[in-house]
């Protein structure tokens, strides 16, 4: 991710909502796509860029809930910056702790689609006509009691998953504690709420660019997805594990369960890779690959992946980039490259 610099001259990041030299407000502008100091307006609400002068508003996620730092035009509908504006259920707020969790769901949710927006990826807003619609759930099947989670409607349990445009996140990942008892139970090599948020998004991305449009060649590349059925490769992985083959055909154990998943797992990787590309160049760490050239772009992301790890690992820390992509994978990463070049009006 980028930073952004304040009229002070300090640097502001991309979840800032407050200038912590000189104690402006700070938020995101659309019209000049940064973080940027906020000048109050002339009228109650109104806010300046202080970088473009564009005229805005606080989204009202950020006026009223503070789990967002997007403005909008001044008048825009509905009050809800292009991140916001996305959800169809958010978390019982009456809840303890669940405000918070919040927070930490929608500070993931825009780091991806800052990505999406670097590649120019379509993405459909609720209520409108054309693509199909891009939504989310943000749901609990439990509540936090002395320090525990217990479900609170019977046998009912939220599922974080894709299905139709819309993704549902269980709140319960936003706890730290048991996202990371989920990870060693599933022996997953990294389990974040970002790294849900880009998964999900790449079912989504299945059903925008592949589906009705290219499924012949998603088929040669990932495998026949309604053969065997999506419920039936799913109890079949859980019954007896991942393929055997995994390493040298699929990104992770997961991908193995279905040619959906597959899809998903390497498009989740895409994203890391063009994320984590993005900022290390944004911070002198790596030279620029060309975006179209896929290649420079793998061997830049296996250089720093290497350098990343080896400081992780003498912090005690698990490895940045533990995927090693093989050349099976690097061709299905060229599929997704290719979807997402194309969806740009890229060849």
């Amino acid at each position: 991710m980028r930073t952004y610099p304040c009229t002070c001259g300090n640097t502001l990041y991309f979840d800032n909502t407050q200038c912590l030299r000189c104690g402006s407000a700070v938020g995101w502008c659309p019209e000049c796509s940064a973080i940027a100091p906020l000048v109050p307006g002339q009228t109650d609400g109104a806010w300046q860029c202080g970088q473009c002068g564009a005229v805005l508003a606080l989204c009202h996620n950020y006026a009223v809930e503070a789990v967002c730092n997007r403005c909008v035009p001044v008048g825009a509908a509905g009050g809800l910056c292009d991140c916001c504006v996305h959800n169809e259920v958010i978390p019982d707020l009456s809840v303890e702790g669940h405000r918070e969790r919040w927070a930490e769901l929608e500070g993931a949710k825009r780091r991806v689609f800052h990505s999406l927006d670097l590649l120019g990826l379509p993405r459909g807003r609720p209520g409108e006509d054309g693509l199909l619609p891009l939504t989310f759930d943000f749901k609990a099947d439990a509540l936090p009691d002395a320090g525990l989670w217990r479900p609170t409607a019977g046998d009912e349990k939220v599922y974080t998953g894709h299905a139709g445009g819309k993704i549902t996140i269980n709140v319960k990942e936003a706890d730290t504690v048991e996202r990371e008892k989920l990870r060693v139970d599933l022996n997953e090599s990294h389990r974040t709420l970002i790294g849900h948020f880009r998964h999900e998004i790449g079912h989504y991305y299945w059903e925008v660019l592949v589906r009705n449009r290219d499924e012949a060649r998603s088929v040669q590349m990932f495998g026949d997805h309604e053969n065997p059925s999506y419920a039936d490769a799913l109890e079949r992985y859980y019954a007896e594990g991942p393929r055997p083959d995994w390493p040298g055909n699929y990104i992770s154990a997961y991908a193995s369960m279905h040619p959906w998943e597959d899809f998903a797992e390497t498009f989740a990787h895409y994203l890391d890779m063009v994320s984590v590309l993005d900022t290390a160049i944004h911070l002198g760490l790596t030279s620029a690959p060309p975006r179209e050239d896929l290649d420079a772009q793998l061997e830049a992301f296996r250089v720093l992946g290497l350098a990343l790890n080896e400081l992780n690992r003498e912090m005690g820390l698990l490895d940045l980039v533990p995927e090693v992509p093989s050349p099976a994978v690097v061709e299905k990463l060229r599929y997704v490259h290719g979807l997402c070049m194309g969806s740009n009006g890229q060849d």
